[in-house]
């Protein structure tokens, strides 16, 4: 069975756009493809014509510190940013994350850009940018705009891209200052799904033993990616405690709306892991934002 007609690799954003506008049947981007190619073996995406390949335009595929941001682009291979020296130091969940999506093969086509795209609410890259104030530059024949990652969901599975017709060029990450610091961790089935049970990521503002802010992000908390601001208010601004975050986990385990999937696991049990994976979490980036490597016992 023959998954497409047509196959262009432009080099340019406008020789994209100039295909996609051209082509004579249903059109899709590809970056890795990890995800579309699957769903349209296994029927979940409708049929496509064409297949516009992004992955040779310069512009996708630069990973590089502007200014004070760290810039991604969206056709970076997982692989690279998983072994990049410049995300360790300022998106350091980011790098965690990457180094766990899939086996090598996969990281080595799969991309960032189609793990936003693909708006899946557990999405491994996807919730570990949703805590580093992470922006989207995404491009149109007519505009380039740029916007907060969290604005990009509508629902499972659907950003607001316009398919066809807008291509996300890359993201960019605030530059790590003294005191921050992030981390991620997840939970999967064994030899099961490749997506998982439940994952998250932690960024911290610390000074001294005081957490002057902190953004959380779990998954699959609820229909899309996004940032648990209820529970951040909870704690920003106190002195960080063993009893404290042990009473704040078990918070975090009563005010996430989980739910059950029947191909991974129940919401009861994703209640009962959240709390140690939380606290975990926190201790790697509580430590991370000190000024020494010394631990917290939480």
């Amino acid at each position: 069975m023959n998954l497409f007609q047509e196959f262009i690799q432009p080099a340019t954003l406008d020789e994209a756009f100039h295909f996609l506008n051209a082509s004579s049947g249903p059109v899709s981007l590809l970056a890795g493809g990890t995800d579309l190619l699957l769903d349209l073996r296994q029927g979940y995406h409708p049929p496509v014509h064409t297949l516009v390949d992004v992955t040779s335009i310069p512009d996708l595929s630069v990973l590089e510190m502007r200014g004070n941001e760290l810039f991604i682009g969206a056709a970076v291979p997982l692989a690279r940013i998983a072994s990049s020296p410049l995300v360790r130091e300022h998106a350091r969940d980011l790098q965690e994350a990457c180094r766990l999506i899939g086996g090598p093969q996969v990281r080595n086509v799969a991309t960032l850009g189609g793990n936003v795209a693909h708006a899946l609410p557990a999405a491994d890259g996807t919730i570990a940018m949703m805590c580093l104030e992470t922006k989207v530059t995404v491009a149109s024949q007519s505009e380039t705009r740029e916007l907060p990652l969290h604005e990009m969901f509508l629902a499972p599975i659907r950003s607001i891209l316009q398919e066809g017709r807008e291509i996300i060029v890359g993201f960019s990450i605030p530059k790590k200052k003294p005191g921050r610091a992030s981390a991620y961790m997840r939970i999967m089935i064994p030899q099961g799904t490749p997506i998982p049970i439940l994952n998250i990521a932690i960024w911290v503002e610390r000074n001294g033993d005081i957490l002057e802010d902190i953004r959380i992000a779990v998954g699959p908390a609820q229909d899309f990616p996004a940032r648990r601001n209820d529970l951040e208010n909870q704690i920003k601004g106190q002195k960080i405690e063993p009893g404290l975050m042990m009473e704040f986990a078990h918070t975090v385990s009563d005010q996430i709306p989980f739910r059950s999937s029947r191909h991974r696991s129940s919401a009861e049990y994703r209640h009962h892991l959240v709390r140690n994976l939380f606290l975990d979490t926190f201790q790697f980036a509580w430590s991370r934002a000190g000024e020494t490597r010394e631990q917290v016992d939480v």
